[in-house]
């Protein structure tokens, strides 16, 4: 039998944390709970966990602060922002921190249980052992190390970055569909149904990290009515 998924859940709203815990107790999960922001980013450290659910707003320091925190050490760590702030500054903030996804409030548990799965089957999707990437412009791509390589620069990606570009790569031919996207990368099955930028904000992130310049880019482009493209070597 294989062991239960292990989820943090940082919440500080009782009712909403109670139901969350009970939700997920409920699927199959062992669940831990942190109120506020400290002690959150406390249990984080202590680990392990296989997913962390994280809400923006708590007392103390944010969830921004914890997901930065976070990633700045261990840039495998899955994590799902829970946000009651619908701006698209405040959810590409949170993405661009290097969350996984996001799950704005109010929200359907259906939806954040499906999210919650999909982004943990693909946490144990690993990329080491795959093979380098070659890109234009001198870049060279290494999964396994979550890094690229240009010149003398060193470029690092998240887990969720180095995914996509890897399914782009594997697919240089064409353009590939956001909803493509979100259901080969992300795992989301009715990828159609779901209301969420995160494609299009991973995607200005991997821009700012592998073009010369983000606002001209020659290596990923947008394809109208498409999607976007990773162009081969």
């Amino acid at each position: 039998m294989s062991a239960k998924p292990r989820i943090l859940i940082v919440e500080d709203e009782p009712a909403i944390r109670t139901g969350l815990i009970d939700v997920f107790t409920y699927h199959g999960f062992q669940v831990e709970s942190a109120v506020e922001g400290m002690d959150g980013w406390h249990k984080a450290q202590r680990g392990p966990h296989d997913l962390i659910l994280l809400d923006v707003m708590l007392p103390g320091i944010d969830g921004f602060e914890i997901c930065r925190r976070i990633r700045a050490r261990d840039r495998e760590q899955a994590i799902i922002l829970l946000t009651a702030r619908s701006s698209d500054e405040d959810i590409i903030h949170g993405l661009s921190l290097g969350a996984d996804d996001y799950v704005a409030k109010p929200f359907s548990i259906a939806e954040l249980v499906l999210r919650v799965n999909a982004v943990l089957r693909r946490a144990r999707v690993l990329p080491g052992g795959a093979q380098p990437l070659q890109l234009r412009d001198g870049l060279s791509v290494d999964p396994g190390s979550l890094q690229g390589q240009r010149g003398a620069q060193t470029i690092q990606f998240t887990r969720r970055e180095m995914e996509v570009l890897q399914y782009l790569h594997a697919h240089a031919e064409r353009a590939v569909s956001r909803e493509e996207l979100l259901h080969k990368v992300w795992g989301y099955a009715n990828a159609l149904e779901l209301e969420t930028r995160t494609v299009d904000i991973h995607i200005a992130k991997l821009r700012r990290k592998i073009e010369r310049d983000a606002a001209t880019p020659a290596l990923l482009l947008t394809v109208r009515g498409a999607g976007y493209r990773l162009l081969p070597a």
